[in-house]
């Protein structure tokens, strides 16, 4: 299994001290697992794992399909999914409704809903393509997902900015899913203290390419600590489609 650590840049302390590691998180959380929460399946051998880390940040990417079963899958995706339309295509931002550059749509168990930039989303039933895909994310991490977001990006003109996917619907500490077909593309990690014309700290962001048929986990603390965005790239003339699995709370 590869290790990447992503060095921070050197620059000034921040005012109120470190943030929690990474390490002291996680043993957090698998006590608090212990102590009550579902037990989660063993994942399958079989997947390569490139763990990515840097302050806060814990990820894993791997190749989850090769690219012919990946090209079939993206084709199927096309056929069927059914993207939102309306006023689900508009998004609340800094108090203004701007249009979302990129089309969307959610998918999930009956009775969830998800509030995302103003917007509250209810999801269409499952489909047996995003039956089997979220059936192969959990076999191969061991984590049980009730969701999906998913987003077409037609070119590179299409994006997605910096945001966290902190929202309280989802279950504290769960981690996130992000699978993609179709064209590769740039996604940039910024960590929170370093946004903005006078950041606290200088952290160098973190850069990765997600590729066709590609799968990268989102850990805890990673969505406490830093943003991501997919910006635009002109340069890309082919589509793109994401899905984010997601543990929303039940009633």
């Amino acid at each position: 299994m590869e290790k990447f650590l992503i060095p921070a840049l050197p620059g000034p302390a921040p005012e109120k001290g470190p943030g929690p590691r990474a390490t002291e998180e996680e043993e957090e959380e698998e006590g608090s697992a212990q102590q009550g929460s579902p037990k989660e399946m063993t994942p399958l051998p079989g997947v390569s794992w490139k763990k990515i880390r840097a302050e806060g940040l814990s990820c894993d990417y791997a190749t989850l399909y090769g690219k012919a079963e990946a090209y079939q899958i993206f084709q199927q995706l096309e056929e069927e999914v059914e993207y939102f339309e309306g006023e689900f295509t508009r998004l609340h931002v800094f108090r203004k409704w701007h249009d979302i550059p990129r089309k969307q749509v959610t998918y999930g168990d009956v009775g969830l809903t998800y509030m995302y930039s103003g917007v509250t989303f209810s999801p269409k039933p499952w489909i047996p393509v995003l039956n089997r895909l979220r059936d192969r994310v959990q076999l191969v991490t061991g984590h049980t997902f009730n969701f999906v977001l998913i987003n077409r990006y037609k070119d590179g003109h299409d994006h997605m900015g910096e945001h966290r996917d902190d929202e309280r619907e989802l279950v504290p500490r769960s981690p996130i899913a992000s699978l993609s077909f179709g064209a590769r593309r740039d996604f940039i990690f910024r960590h929170a203290a370093s946004r903005g014309k006078n950041p606290s700290r200088r952290i160098a962001p973190v850069k990765l390419q997600l590729d066709h048929g590609s799968l990268l986990m989102m850990n805890f603390p990673t969505n406490h600590h830093w943003y991501h965005s997919l910006p635009s790239r002109k340069k890309v003339l082919a589509p793109r489609i994401n899905l984010t699995f997601r543990k929303i709370r039940t009633l």
